[in-house]
């Protein structure tokens, strides 16, 4: 695992050694062990065709940890140059079938493999890799550079083309080392911000700036640059409608998969442990991964002295008890919590309000002090249906019982005026009632999206000041158009839709983007099991009916690893990975709102206006309204543009 970095102009005009290593010496908490540069600018009079090239690579040792690792990686002749992050599981038996066809290694790394099986195959070489990877290739022969990112969006992958220019990184930071590259605020990403909690690849809140979508990779030639996806699911119904297996049959490939992935991933030099949440997915990790290592696996818990009801450290014990784990829990305050945030709001390249990026952050650093490689159990609730939300449909088709002029007159308005709040048990299963009969609408794609909003679009055009930014410019509908264009591109039945909307949007841009930034940051690599590409095709080949029943979701799941889990576990109602924002920001937290949303700030700032804002705040603190998502989003935004441009 790595930071990887680098530019290319197609004209020849000199890339400077002193750019490349700003570039890459930004990057050094994702890789301390070790660095390198190439730098290749065309000689004087050389012919107009030669681009320029240069590539920096910070190092995380995790295979072959001698010197023969290091990177930039070429071939033989030097006519390839690569730098690579991420890891490639089936590395060894691609290695011995290039071996077998005469293909030379100086090293043990999956770097060099992908090298020469660019050598073989050129680009098709990717959907052979088994893998979480970003990596760019010089090839000097044909003067292209090809980047790529692997097909779940495991590993980031930012780049920056100006028409003869293109600069790529694993974080926005290093891209912006180039005082060339504009730092204009893109408003479309803004209000997908707003809206969302995070901004959607391709966009980056910076305008010139974006994100590789997961399964695709860049071609830059002379003659310009290319984008292509290489991957997908199959869409169609027709592609599990015809597989005519029955429950028993998908549970026992269900768990070879999943087990041959976590035996894969458990590869490496260096020791490894496991995140253990106390919920279902960490622990079917944490369980597989005793049944097929050699010795006792580490496990790593989060809990909170001061919020019962978001603490689930019983639920990881038990498991560790029954895998005989050496477990370790981090149990927090509102003070251990308060002493992370300002590390962790300077460390975002970009808004991204997602506020488990906190503990997550911190279990990544614990767990550094133990290991260096840990497993996690992300990913699965966006193939089995893990979330409250999937289970909306079933809920609606009740709702809707109700004849409407009850809803509409009684119902809704009853529900409105009920107080709510993350910090208690019943208050919070109020928010979640009135959040559902807010977005009880006529059609399913409507209904889908509320659950998916942050920002309701009539919020979002109260907040932004439209008379100071360029309001003509945002499409305030852009969210919803991104989601609902990845549902109606799958043709399965609705729940396969949801699940598939979540792979390609919500996955990668927020829960893969939250692990692969707050573990990097303290240079802990994290696989995750559930994401190998063999797996997540087989689990769109089910229906969705075997992964949500009724309201219980990820059932096959649970049906296929219930005999090794604590009984206890079985039935626990999913909670998340959170932290109690809603409580600390009332209390220890209040001098954020104080310092970022006060009404002398928001003024001279510009971009919002205060009114709206002053009504959040008053409503979190009288407990009308749970609003403090809303809250964190803008306090979140507020300390990312008080770096940026003030």
């Amino acid at each position: 695992m790595c930071g990887i970095c680098g530019k290319i102009n197609i004209e020849g005009k000199e890339i400077r050694r002193e750019l490349i290593a700003r570039m890459n010496s930004v990057l050094s908490h994702r890789g301390p062990d070790n660095e390198g540069i190439y730098i290749n600018n065309p000689s004087p009079g050389a012919s107009q065709a030669m681009a320029s090239v240069g590539l920096g690579h910070k190092r995380l040792s995790i295979i072959d940890l001698s010197e023969a690792g290091r990177q930039p990686m070429s071939n033989e002749d030097g006519s390839i140059q690569m730098v690579f992050n991420g890891e490639i599981y089936d590395f060894k038996a691609l290695k011995k079938g290039l071996e077998q066809n005469g293909h030379h290694f100086t090293s043990q790394t999956d770097c060099e493999v992908i090298i020469h099986l660019y050598e073989q195959e050129g680009i098709e070489c990717i959907k052979k890799l088994n893998g979480m990877f970003a990596f760019a290739l010089w090839d000097s022969k044909n003067q292209t550079l090809f980047l790529c990112r692997d097909r779940l969006g495991i590993k980031p992958l930012f780049y920056c083309w100006d028409g003869k220019s293109l600069y790529f990184a694993s974080e926005i930071k290093s891209i912006l080392c180039d005082p060339e590259v504009s730092k204009k605020m893109d408003w479309n990403a803004l209000n997908l911000y707003l809206t969302l909690n995070y901004i959607p690849a391709p966009y980056t809140i910076f305008k010139k700036i974006k994100k590789l979508d997961p399964g695709c990779y860049i071609m830059v030639r002379k003659e310009g640059l290319e984008i292509k996806q290489y991957w997908d699911i199959e869409k169609g119904a027709e592609y599990y409608e015809n597989k005519e297996k029955n429950i028993e049959t998908y549970k026992k490939n269900l768990y070879d998969l999943l087990e041959d992935s976590v035996r894969t991933r458990l590869i490496a030099d260096v020791p490894l442990g496991a995140f253990l949440s106390g919920g279902i997915d960490s622990s079917i990790i944490v369980g597989l991964m005793s049944r097929v290592s050699n010795s006792p696996i580490n496990t790593y818990s989060i809990g909170y002295k001061d919020a019962p009801l978001f603490d689930e450290t019983k639920y990881a014990r038990e498991v560790a008890k029954l895998n005989d784990t050496h477990h370790h829990e981090i149990i927090l305050s509102a003070k251990d919590v308060l002493d992370t945030i300002p590390e962790v709001l300077t460390y975002l390249d970009e808004p991204f309000a997602d506020s488990s990026a906190i503990p997550q952050y911190i279990v990544s650093r614990e767990t550094k002090k133990h290991v260096k490689v840990a497993l996690s159990g992300d990913g699965a609730d966006e193939l089995f249906a893990g979330y409250r939300m999937y289970s909306g449909e079933y809920w609606y088709s009740r709702y809707k019982l109700f004849p409407r002029v009850l809803r509409t007159n009684l119902i809704e308005p009853l529900l409105t005026s009920l107080p709510d709040s993350r910090d208690k048990y019943l208050l919070e299963h109020i928010r979640r009632i009135k959040k559902f009969v807010i977005g009880a609408k006529d059609r399913f794609e409507d209904r889908l999206f509320a659950l998916n909003e942050i920002f309701s679009k009539e919020l979002r055009e109260k907040i932004i000041n439209k008379k100071k930014i360029e309001s003509d410019k945002i499409n305030p509908d852009l969210g919803k158009e991104m989601l609902l264009k990845r549902l109606s591109s799958y043709d399965g039945d609705n729940i396969n839709r949801m699940l598939y909307m979540d792979l390609k949007i919500s996955l990668p841009n927020d829960m893969l983007s939250k692990v692969d930034l707050m573990s990097m940051r303290n240079s802990l690599e994290v696989r995750v099991p559930f994401l190998d590409h063999r797996l997540v095709e087989y689990v769109f080949q089910m229906r969705g009916n075997l992964k949500l029943k009724g309201t219980k979701g990820k059932y096959i799941l649970r049906e296929t690893f219930k005999d090794i889990l604590p009984p206890l576990l079985l039935n626990k109602p999913k909670w998340g990975f959170e932290i109690p924002i809603s409580k600390w920001l009332k209390s220890e937290l209040r001098f954020l709102i104080d310092e970022y949303l006060s009404k002398k700030k928001i003024e001279t700032q510009g971009i919002f206006n205060f009114k709206p804002i002053e009504k959040l705040i008053d409503d979190l603190f009288r407990n009308r309204s749970d609003t403090s998502w809303h809250l964190w989003n803008l306090i979140v935004f507020q300390a990312w543009y008080s770096r940026h441009f003030h």
